[in-house]
C-alpha cells in the first residue's frame, strides 16, 4: 500500500491552483470596473470606512480582486493564499502589495498585527471554521474588524432548482467536467458541506471570542452590475442564492 501525507487542505490547494489561468475569465470572479467596482467598494467602506492608511490582510486572495478594491479604498493591503499560481497573477497585478503564501486557516502571521481581515467566497471552503476564526481572532488587534462576505452555494430553493434544470436540459452526465467532479468531491468533505449560512457562521464567530457581530444582506446592487456579465439564467440563479457579508470586531481599543 502506498502512503500518502497529503490531506484535504492540499487538494484544496491543487484545485483552485489549476484553476489561476482561467480564474479571472470567470464572471464573478474578476471585479469589473465601473457599477460594479462602485458597488463592491460601496459594501466594504459601509462597513470597514475608509482605509486611512490601516493594516489589511486579504485572506484567501486569489489572484487579488479584493486585494485590488481594498488598495483603491486607502488600506495598506497584505494579501495571503494558499495557491502559488493565484499569487502569480495577483502579483503581476498589484506589484507594490505584499502576497504571502500560506494556508488561510493557519497564516503563521503575528499576533495583533493586523488592523482588518477580509474574506470573499472563503469560508464555505474551510476545513475547521473554528479553528480559523480563532486564528484570524489572534491576528487581529484589540479593536479589529473582521468582514465574511460568503454564501450557502448548496441549498437550493425552487427557484433555483428550476433554473438548474433549464441550463442542464439536454446534456448528458458525460459531459460533466473533471473540475466539476473534484469540486463536488472537496465540497462534500468540507465542515459546511450543506451550505454555509449566515447564522451558522455568525454564531461560530461569537464563540471565537467576536463582538458585535451583524449580517448584512444587501448584496442586491452587486448582484444588478453583474447581471450584465452572466446571462438572464445565471444572473436569478444569483439572485435567489444566499448570500451575505458578516462584519465582526475583536473587543478592545484600537
Amino acid at each position: 500500500m502506498t502512503s500518502s501525507n497529503r490531506d484535504l487542505r492540499d487538494e484544496i490547494r491543487d484545485y483552485w491552483s489549476d484553476r489561476a489561468a482561467t480564474f479571472d475569465d470567470e464572471p464573478g470572479h474578476r471585479i469589473a470596473d465601473g457599477s460594479e467596482m462602485a458597488a463592491w467598494e460601496a459594501l466594504f467602506r459601509r462597513h470597514l470606512g475608509d482605509g486611512e492608511g490601516r493594516a489589511l490582510l486579504d485572506l484567501a486572495s486569489g489572484t487579488g480582486e479584493i486585494a485590488r478594491l481594498c488598495q483603491r479604498l486607502g488600506f495598506v493591503v497584505t494579501g495571503l493564499d494558499w495557491s502559488e499560481p493565484m499569487l502569480e497573477r495577483a502579483r503581476s497585478k498589484l506589484p507594490e502589495v505584499t502576497f504571502l503564501q500560506a494556508d488561510a486557516e493557519r497564516t503563521m502571521l503575528p499576533s495583533a498585527s493586523m488592523d482588518v481581515i477580509v474574506t470573499r467566497h472563503l469560508v464555505w471552503t474551510l476545513v475547521d471554521p473554528a479553528a480559523a476564526f480563532a486564528e484570524w481572532f489572534s491576528v487581529l488587534r484589540p479593536g479589529g474588524v473582521l468582514l465574511v462576505v460568503d454564501g450557502d452555494f448548496v441549498s437550493r430553493g425552487w427557484l433555483a432548482r428550476m433554473l438548474l434544470q433549464l441550463g442542464s436540459a439536454g446534456r448528458r452526465r458525460s459531459s460533466v467536467s473533471a473540475a466539476a467532479t473534484r469540486h463536488e468531491d472537496i465540497l462534500a468533505r468540507v465542515h459546511f458541506s450543506a451550505g454555509a449560512r449566515a447564522d451558522a457562521v455568525a454564531t461560530m464567530l461569537q464563540a471565537a471570542g467576536y463582538g458585535e457581530v451583524s449580517i448584512d444582506t444587501r448584496l442586491a446592487s452587486i448582484h444588478r452590475a453583474q447581471g450584465a456579465q452572466f446571462g438572464w439564467r445565471k444572473s436569478m440563479l444569483r439572485r435567489s442564492e444566499h448570500r451575505y457579508a458578516i462584519r465582526a470586531c475583536k473587543p478592545g481599543q484600537p
